[in-house]
């Protein structure tokens, strides 16, 4: 007897805690038709081919149009004569889309938890291309500008949902290789964009920009029409939670119909003559037995049912855009300390970056005479960089990951993919102001060529290990984490081109060119140069780097405990 209350009480015995489907595993590894994790090496390689060529579209968007619009000063003119634009309005073209670009992925995220991410990959590159083909056949600078804001919200997609599908197709331990290789493509569109934009408006006009981008972005949604969707919703935290909401929806409908019918189907089974013979309070009562009894047939019967077939198939219930709620995925995602840590530091290294190539531009055109086609074979140079760094720091990252798993007890945490950063940490700031103050001094372009390769590869480094740290943290969560990171990049661009401008010291110039939104809130006086502005952005590189330290050292703690938060509010 002693031996058998033991074993009752046995942790082997003791009660389990009762969890969602979704939550008691490992969401990142439940079953699936199809794995995509299983596919071939060749097969898989051709999805990273396919999402990374789609992942220009946003660069070369943001860029052939932008820098010569900004910098060529026949296109200026021509959008000016042509268009009766005024510099105000070109400035508004090129920065509604800056803006838009970073936040509608938050609403493709949403949308490709429930379509799959092949629809909405061609969704968004068939908007794209009709929003280039009306822009390059526009007659009014209205009709450019809300052409430009449909190409932001079309080309913003692929750079939202690439890192999300390399999630769907690969493990954590290759993530980083992969991230890379992919996000090495979108870095050349900063660098290609100016030559593009300058041989193409020097050549024919202005207009030969959207065609060459309706082309390039047609033959895209071509190689997404065989594409094959990686996208599995058992594996979606999103698509979970909003089929629990429907099913709750639809069994409290149904609990409702039922009691209207059995309270029916009670009162005829008891009689008047029976109601009589009781009096009014025993006939109540006689209802009510009744209704008890059916009720627990039910229940019993429904209990018999479970245990046969413990869940109904996801294709009984079909979702639809109702369904769909993006804001809160993304709460979902920012309630996390630990994500909103690495958000803010991704979004400062992305703005620098976006920064130095806006006003390496300026700095060529103002202060050695270049024009864009030179301007984009100097910015080849940052371009380089990043693409070494992109590839050399993922797999790197990967590495590192590997090197630390026997030490966590063979599990790999997210977290230890941020010690890779570590070694490029110290020489990173070095490199901004090194290159600010070059630039202040004028010294020879060769000089500011490698400042811009050394920068370039410093800070992808160590963006491209926090962009899959967003992945690899947010399980199930992956596109609603990598689209709000999009948010963040797409605001700290904004406001660095906005008020990096008046920040330089620039030469007159005989013809007015386009300045940003924001520049009339300072005056020239203001202006504190390359070296100043640069020793900034160093100070906030050297900010960005502790944070991303913090969630090195504390993120862990931080992730767990929400992730216990909100097992049990699913739980409740």
């Amino acid at each position: 007897m002693s031996t058998e209350k033991q074993l009752d009480a046995s942790p082997a015995n003791a009660p389990i805690p009762q969890l969602p489907p979704a939550l008691a595993i490992d969401i990142e590894h439940a079953t699936v038709a199809d794995d995509p994790r299983t596919w071939s090496n060749a097969r898989k390689l051709w999805v990273v081919a396919t999402i990374s060529a789609a992942s220009m579209i946003a660069g070369l968007g943001g860029n052939i149009y932008n820098r010569a619009a900004l910098h060529h000063l026949a296109a200026i003119s021509q959008i000016e004569e042509q268009l009766h634009a005024s510099s105000g309005s070109i400035a508004l073209s090129l920065s509604l889309f800056i803006m838009i670009q970073g936040g509608v992925p938050l609403l493709w995220s949403a949308l490709s938890e429930f379509w799959g991410r092949r629809k909405v990959y061609l969704v968004s590159t068939a908007l794209c291309t009709l929003g280039c083909i009306v822009a390059a056949l526009s007659k009014t600078i209205g009709v450019l500008i809300g052409m430009r804001c449909i190409q932001a919200v079309g080309s913003s997609a692929v750079i939202a949902l690439g890192a999300a599908t390399l999630a769907d197709i690969y493990e954590p331990a290759q993530r980083g290789t992969m991230m890379g290789i992919y996000y090495s493509a979108p870095l050349l569109g900063p660098s290609l964009g100016p030559i593009l934009g300058g041989v193409l408006t020097q050549a024919f006009s202005w207009r030969a920009t959207f065609w060459f981008l309706a082309i390039f972005v047609g033959l895209c949604f071509l190689l997404f029409v065989p594409f094959q969707d990686t996208f599995r919703r058992e594996r979606s935290l999103t698509y979970q939670a909003a089929l629990k909401r429907r099913r709750a929806h639809m069994s409290a409908k149904g609990s409702e119909t039922s009691s209207l019918s059995q309270i029916t189907a009670v009162s005829r089974v008891v009689s008047p003559v029976t109601t009589e013979k009781l009096g009014p309070e025993g006939g109540k009562d006689a209802i009510e037995e009744l209704a008890r009894d059916r009720d627990l047939e039910k229940q019993q019967q429904q209990g018999i049912r479970t245990e046969a077939d413990p869940a109904a198939p996801m294709e009984d219930i079909k979702l639809s855009l109702a369904d769909v709620n993006p804001a809160k995925p993304i709460l979902h995602v920012l309630r996390r300390v630990n994500n909103l840590t690495i958000l803010v530091a991704s979004g400062l290294i992305f703005g620098f970056s976006y920064c130095i190539s806006y006003t390496c531009s300026r700095t060529l055109a103002n202060q050695y005479g270049y024009n864009a086609l030179q301007i984009g074979l100097v910015l080849l140079a940052f371009g380089a960089g990043s693409l070494v760094g992109s590839v050399l720091g993922g797999r790197y990252s990967d590495y590192v990951l590997r090197k630390l798993k026997p030490r966590n007890g063979g599990t790999s945490q997210p977290e230890a993919r941020l010690e890779s950063t570590i070694i490029f940490m110290p020489i990173f700031p070095i490199t901004v102001i090194a290159y600010g103050w070059i630039c202040q001094q004028h010294v020879s372009v060769a000089a500011i060529c490698v400042m811009l390769f050394l920068s370039g590869l410093f800070s992808i480094c160590i963006y491209s290990s926090t962009l899959a740290y967003i992945v690899d943290a947010n399980n199930g969560r992956s596109s609603s984490a990598v689209a709000t990171n999009s948010a963040f990049r797409g605001l700290s661009a904004f406001v660095a081109a906005e008020v990096a401008a008046p920040l330089q010291v620039s030469s007159p110039s005989p013809t007015p060119r386009p300045r940003p939104v924001l520049t009339a809130r300072f005056t020239h006086q203001e202006a504190i140069g390359d070296g100043g502005m640069y020793s900034l952005w160093a100070g906030l590189m050297i900010f960005s780097e502790l944070l991303i330290l913090l969630v090195w050292w504390k993120g862990g703690a931080w992730r767990q405990k929400w992730e216990l938060v909100e097992r049990g509010m699913a739980s409740s």
